[in-house]
């Protein structure tokens, strides 16, 4: 067995963009800085969406100009379409990222496309990344529910990973993105997804709603799935789901793999005291559990 899991660090995207308070932009490069110092080995920087739809990440160009890149780290970005990259790789990118939902339903309230519309507009892209050597990640979000049609059909799920896999994504990341997922339908669906694509190309993504993300990764690494996403001081959360709270914890969940013999190569308590800064620049207590007792102790 594997003992070794790589987390994805999503918060200075993922997290940032979900989050009412504006970050100044020193504070989004000092931020990665200092996760880049954690130890951690992929950091998504930023977006490249139209700062209309996400304002929060419209510095996207300063953020990548700004941030000091360590060896060994990878620092990828979220790109809607083919101007997306462009910028993107404008600004120096050397990895991205592309998005879609199995649900049709949440697809078209959030991007105002198909699942079908949707991969097209980033097809150019991978087509592109191929050329110039650029790794693609996938994500594919509303995989264990969807706030407008409920619960998402396995196949629905199985079908989007698969074809963004074909079209050259190196990894697909599967999002349970109102946080409605308990570990056993965790499980189910991860496997239903490796029987298609290759477990070492996927990896999860879970949002704490319901205060299961830990249990999901937990179920989901035990199941053989070695990547994990996961947002310092549990930033973020879905505008389109009533209650949706933030992704999974950062330093939980470096905590909690730690307990079960999994190393992460995380630096935990620079990491919680990350996550400790950035909740005063947000205005609010750290969303970490573990940041909380570190702190007290």
């Amino acid at each position: 067995m594997n003992d070794f899991v790589r987390i994805v660090e999503v918060g200075p995207r993922d997290g940032l963009q979900n989050e009412a308070a504006m970050l100044a932009t020193a504070d989004k490069i000092a931020l990665v800085d200092r996760l880049s110092a954690t130890g951690l080995r992929s950091i998504e920087a930023t977006s490249f969406v139209s700062p209309k739809w996400v304002p929060q990440l419209a510095d996207a160009a300063e953020v990548m100009a700004g941030i000091r890149r360590h060896p060994g780290v990878s620092y990828p970005v979220l790109v809607p379409n083919e101007h997306g990259y462009e910028r993107a790789r404008a600004a120096g990118a050397g990895e991205v990222a592309v998005f879609t939902a199995a649900s049709e339903a949440f697809n078209r309230r959030n991007i105002n496309a198909s699942i079908d519309e949707s991969i097209e507009r980033f097809v150019p892209v991978l087509a592109r990344a191929q050329l110039d050597r650029v790794p693609v990640r996938g994500y594919v979000s509303t995989v264990l529910g969807c706030p407008y049609r409920g619960d998402v059909p396995l196949d629905d799920v199985v079908r989007v990973a698969r074809r963004l896999h074909e079209l050259g994504c190196h990894e697909i990341s599967l999002g349970d993105t109102i946080g409605v997922g308990t570990p056993l339908k965790a499980r189910r669906m991860l496997l239903a997804v490796a029987a298609e694509v290759p477990m070492a190309a996927l990896a999860v993504h879970f949002h704490d709603t319901y205060g299961c993300a830990l249990a999901n990764v937990a179920a989901c690494v035990e199941a053989g799935v070695r990547v994990a996403d996961s947002a310092v001081a549990g930033t973020g959360g879905c505008p389109y789901a009533r209650g949706a709270s933030g992704n999974v914890a950062s330093e939980d969940l470096v905590y909690m793999l730690r307990g079960m013999g999994i190393d992460t190569g995380i630096d935990l308590e620079a990491l919680a005291e990350t996550g400790r800064w950035l909740a005063l620049r947000l205005g609010r207590e750290t969303g970490s559990k573990v940041g909380r007792a570190l702190a007290a102790a």
